[in-house]
């Protein structure tokens, strides 16, 4: 099976997350990705923990895990003439590299845009940082949690405005790899016309602003600013997380006709008043709520899913992570792949979330690879390294045809020059 950017090689140089993810994604897909990692260090996220798995003089961090299948681990130390040389060879063979550190280290290291594409004009660079990488704050830090606070996210999550929430997973910095891998396929596809190569930017800031769809033209055009109002849309309702007879579900009433049938199939009348409209029902959102969890309460969850189903209203239960990865919708998504992974032997990761109509197989992948383990391929890149190299030596050895296939004017007088 072809792979989508199987002919694309990719430099990580990124650690923790966003990079990670962003250069995850373009391996998902068929790319050559080479992590570049801190000798005895490697990728921060080698530390994050509990929970370490495998062999206790060698833990594995499961963090790491997620954000890092389908690579090679090369380890380099960026500030040695080795490291800096070894670099520049890969720079010249990639097509894209991936870097995530603040602003202006990669150039102190002797990397600016320039010299890159000095070394390779066709290279794709992908830059993520915190909060831009200009403006009057452009040279901040950026973690996640840090950015859902700035950029407004958490104002938007929690139970009520004065309690501000993180959302559950580091939610920017997932965007921005993303959005970043969003970026460079699209300048590869622009490489393919232009011959060149360009700088893609984004960050935590603008991945989270990004996404504030309603919640960004609600204070932009109509002025309101949003906040934390628990499990309940603030302009749709009912649409949230009402209450039955053993837990807990969720219903989207997205429409009125799907209102009318909500109401009319549980003895509701829809028509009647802060009932009649959306905009009444939003207006009377607890007296709603009330409503359907008295409706509701005479259901165990399974059978008022049921009865939803059969009034063609959405629906559905809250599952724990382990119920989501054990559920056979899940699995037939192609949502977790089986790896084997060099000290864990054969295991269990999330998987792609794209698949192709041609295929069974999430991403672009018939098999996916393990996350490696520090310096896992530093003798094999290296070899790659020398191979090109050795090529790209005899190619630039080998004489240039003339017009009428002998050898060029300048050769010729080489060679003349050469027998005197």
């Amino acid at each position: 099976m072809s792979s989508p950017l199987e002919d694309i090689t990719v430099i990580d140089l990124s650690r923790a997350l966003a990079g990670p993810h962003a250069a995850m994604m373009l391996g998902d897909m068929g790319a050559r990705v080479i992590k570049v990692e801190t000798p005895g260090v490697g990728d921060e996220s080698r530390g994050w923990g509990p929970p370490f798995v495998g062999p206790d003089d060698d833990p594995v961090s499961t963090y790491f895990l997620s954000c890092n299948r389908n690579k090679e681990s090369l380890t380099l130390d960026l500030k040695s003439d080795d490291g800096r040389d070894v670099l520049s060879r890969l720079v010249r063979h990639a097509d894209v590299l991936v870097e995530n550190f603040r602003p202006g280290v990669l150039d102190r290291l002797g990397f600016t845009v320039e010299r890159l594409h000095e070394l390779n004009a066709r290279l794709v660079v992908l830059s993520i940082s915190g909060f831009g990488h200009d403006g009057p704050q452009g040279g901040r830090a950026g973690y996640d949690q840090i950015a859902q606070g700035e950029a407004g996210l958490m104002s938007l999550t929690g139970p009520d405005p004065q309690t501000p929430m993180r959302v559950g997973v580091p939610i920017g910095d997932l965007l921005a790899g993303m959005y970043g891998a969003y970026g460079v396929v699209s300048a590869l596809h622009e490489r393919a016309t232009t011959g060149r190569g360009r700088v893609v930017r984004t960050s935590l800031l603008a991945a989270i602003v990004g996404v504030h769809a309603f919640q960004g033209t609600r204070y932009t055009v109509a002025h309101e600013v949003g906040h934390g109002q628990g499990n309940h849309h603030p302009s749709i309702c009912p649409y949230g997380l009402f209450s039955c007879a053993d837990g807990m579900i969720q219903v989207a009433c997205g429409s009125e006709a799907l209102w009318q049938r909500l109401a009319t199939g549980f003895g509701l009348d829809a028509q009647a008043p802060a009932m009649a409209t959306n905009r009444e029902r939003v207006a009377h959102r607890d007296e709603v709520t009330d409503a359907l969890n008295g409706a509701f309460a005479a259901y165990r969850l399974t059978e008022l899913l049921e009865r939803l189903d059969g009034l063609g209203i959405p629906a559905g239960e809250v599952r724990t992570v382990d119920r989501v990865y054990d559920w056979d919708q899940t699995r037939s998504q192609g949502l977790v792949v089986e790896v084997d992974h060099p000290l864990l032997g054969v295991v269990e990761v999330p998987g792609p979330p794209i698949r192709f109509d041609d295929n069974a197989y999430a991403g672009g992948r018939a098999q996916h690879a393990a996350p490696p383990t520090l310096g896992q391929h530093n003798d094999s890149v290296r070899a790659w390294l020398d191979d090109l190299d050795a090529t790209a030596a005899r190619e630039a050895q080998r004489p240039v045809p003339s017009s009428d296939g002998g050898p060029s004017a300048d050769t010729a007088d080489d060679a003349e020059g050469a027998e005197a």
